[in-house]
């Protein structure tokens, strides 16, 4: 299956292991475009690269429903400390410099 040039979406690649798979899937369908793009656009960067611990906690935020995690990631609602963590910090991060849904400014 191909994509158009610049497509937010990615092929999984067919080598990838299995768990980055499911959540590669889970971070580009959850039911609102804007979090597909926010958690989409930084899997598809960095999926590849996460340590085990990150994994867990990339695992862990995408249980947050989507209204409120949409919230804590546009600063509309103060994030809770139980779903602060580094890679939250890393995925707003990447944001700040790749855009909302992962493109260079």
């Amino acid at each position: 299956m191909s994509h158009p040039t610049g497509s937010t979406v990615e092929p999984i690649q067919q080598d990838r292991d299995p768990r980055c798979k499911r959540i590669l899937f889970r971070c580009w369908h959850r039911g609102m475009k804007e979090m597909d793009l926010l958690l989409g656009g930084f899997a598809n960067a960095e999926i590849d690269h996460l340590s085990e611990e990150e994994l867990l906690e990339l695992e862990h935020l995408l249980t947050a429903p989507d209204q409120d995690l949409y919230a804590w990631m546009t600063g509309r609602k103060p994030l809770p400390a139980e779903w602060d963590g580094p890679l939250y910090r890393r995925i707003i991060a990447y944001h700040d410099v790749a855009g909302p849904a992962g493109f260079a400014k």
